[in-house]
């Protein structure tokens, strides 16, 4: 898959996890590289980002063996965020269909 997409989307697929309930980013970066390849270290600047932001905030939970992980919540700018880019997905990729299907062949 062309880098610029995933680049393009990457935000988007974290701020979708998120929305669903709570994960730390070992799994979000787990979840998303299952479906197209990406580098480990390429959710945690997202995360760190959305962090500034105040799109998500950050906790220790102990719920599973091992060391506390850090995980990461929505918040309510989070949610508006990821509703906007959705929406705004949708739209592109509407156009590029049409777009593609008037143009191909």
């Amino acid at each position: 898959m062309n880098i610029q997409f995933k680049k393009g989307v990457t935000e988007l697929l974290v701020l979708s996890m998120l929305s669903k309930n709570d994960q730390y980013g070992y799994d979000i970066s787990d979840r998303i590289g299952q479906s197209m390849m990406i580098s480990p270290g390429t959710v945690y600047p997202i995360l760190r980002k959305l962090k500034e932001d105040k799109m998500v905030t950050t906790y220790l939970s102990e719920i599973s063996a091992g060391p506390p992980r850090k995980y990461y919540k929505l918040t309510e700018l989070g949610l508006k965020k990821y509703n906007e880019l959705y929406k705004d997905w949708q739209e592109f990729i509407k156009v590029t269909e049409t777009f593609l299907e008037v143009n191909h062949g």
